[in-house]
This record gives structure tokens, sequence and C-alpha cells, in this order.
């Protein structure tokens, strides 16, 4: 994969200036992240920003990570004195949930003004995270409707907007937003696989070829049989990770004439394979290996 991605543009910087101002029209922030990528679907550009700032984290698209590893990132964050919990924003599942923990970070708050008469304040929450993260498609289903552009691609949500949901919620959204200074090479990677970094600035073959090593490190039995390989320990595993591509390629009827090997078309079927679940239910990062 190339080293050179520009994969933080204008309106990047941008965006992290207007989180800075509007923190203080905010009661807490919701930040969600990739739950098949805790580590590297988390911006550290916003820890500084809302520093001292009640926070809440969505591990979101829970219902494509390992369970068990999520609960154990779950736990991790506990230890670090940050709320997290699981979501599946596109089937609304887990939004209660997200309205009890802000609820419960916000009591003082809704207590103050309720000694004041202002009973029924709404809670007022900005929603952040990196692109393609899901904000827009949780702030949808708080709101138990469509008043936020959602999309499958990173750089949807281009200016911040305000909706108000059925559960006492004042939401803010935010465009997605990356960070200036490129993460590790495998942090890149998984921010490809799963979407956060835009095809076009890399090339997929090599990306489908070390995202295919990854799954074989972390789920071999899954990841061998969807892509009909032979798996490690085995006698016909090829551990030449190239080959072990073309193999995984021509097994899937990825072939042109001539017996070649159609390489972009199979790097488009395992990312497909590998976003939609097919591959099975996959975290590419643990608390005690986030790389």
């Amino acid at each position: 994969m190339a080293l050179d991605i520009n994969w933080f543009p204008g309106h990047m910087r941008k965006t992290l200036r207007s989180i800075a101002d509007q923190l203080s029209l905010v009661d807490v922030v919701i930040e969600t992240c990739d739950a098949r990528i805790p580590f590297s679907s988390r911006n550290p550009e916003l820890d500084s920003l809302i520093s001292g700032k009640r926070r809440l984290l969505v591990l979101n698209k829970s219902d494509l990570a390992d369970e068990k590893v999520t609960a154990a990132w779950i736990a991790h964050y506990k230890e670090q004195g940050i709320v997290a919990v699981p979501c599946d924003a596109s089937h609304r599942k887990g939004l209660d949930l997200i309205r009890k923990n802000c609820q419960l970070l916000c009591a003082d708050i809704l207590e103050r003004a309720k000694n004041k008469g202002r009973i029924g304040r709404p809670i007022r929450a900005m929603v952040v995270g990196i692109p393609n993260s899901g904000k827009s498609t949780l702030i949808n289903a708080l709101c138990n409707r469509k008043v936020a552009i959602t999309g499958d691609r990173p750089g949807v949500t281009r200016g911040y907007q305000w909706a108000r949901s059925d559960s006492m919620l004042e939401l803010m959204d935010m465009p997605g937003v990356l960070w200036p200074k490129l993460a590790s090479r495998r942090s890149q990677l998984c921010l490809t696989i799963t979407g956060a970094i835009k095809s076009e600035v890399v090339e997929m073959t090599d990306v489908a070829s070390e995202g295919l090593t990854i799954l074989i490190d972390r789920y071999p039995v899954e990841t061998c049989e969807r892509f009909r390989i032979d798996a490690p320990g085995t006698e016909g595993f090829i551990s030449d990770p190239d080959e072990r591509f073309l193999a995984a390629a021509k097994n899937r009827g990825c072939i042109l004439s001539g017996g070649r090997i159609d390489e972009e078309r199979f790097a488009a079927i395992f990312l497909d394979d590998f976003r939609s679940g097919r591959v099975g239910r996959i975290t590419l990062e643990r608390p005690d290996r986030p790389e």
C-alpha cells in the first residue's frame, strides 16, 4: 500500500476547528468507532479536543464484530474511565443502552435543570467519529426517522446539523474526521479494509492481499473456508502471501482468458465479503494486541 495516502483533506481540518468551537453547546460527546477496529477507528485528535467533556464511546457495527472481543474492549475502556457500549445502528440495536448512559452521564445537569423548573430539558450531544463509522446512521436510528445523510463511503456528511430525537436527545451530527499524522501501516490497512479510507487512493489488490493475511492470522478457520484455501497447520497451506492470494482468487473463480488471475475482481470480492460479514463476525484488533 502506498505510504503517501492523502487521507486528511482540507475540510477535515476545518471540521476539527468546528468541533472545538461547538463543544460549549453540548452536554456530552457521543464518539462512534468501528467495533471491528476499536483502536484504529478512534481519532487521537479528539482526545485533546474533548478532554474534560462527558463522553460515551459507541462501538458501532457490533453485529459484524466478534462478540467476545467487543466485550473485552468494553472492559478495557472501563478500566480507562471511558463508558463504552456496543451498537448496531443499522438494525437499531443498542439504542436504549445509549439513551440510558447519556442520562446517567448527564444526571447532574438534568437535576439542576429540574430544580430550576426546566422539566424535560433535552440532553445535547455531539456525535463525532471517523468517516464511515456510522454516525449519521446512528442519529437516524435514535430519531427514528431520516434526518441525516447516510452512505457506505467516507466523506458523506460535510457540515454539522442538529436533530431532535424522541428520547429527549438533541444530536449534533459532525462530519467524519481523520487526523493529520498517518497511522501505522497496519492501521491504514484496517481503516481501508473497513471502508474509512477511500478505495480510490490505494491499490486495492495490495490491500486485499495483506487483508487476507491478517484474517488468516486472526480467524484462520472462517477465512480459509470462505476463500477455499487450506488452513495453517495443514499439509496444503500456502505460506507465501502472494501465492496464497492468487490461489484464493483462482478458487473463487476469478480467472481471465488464458488462465490469468483476475486480481482486481478478487480484491473486490474479498472486501465485499469482509465488509458484509460473510466471512464471519471478525474483529481485527484486540485490547492486548491492538496492532
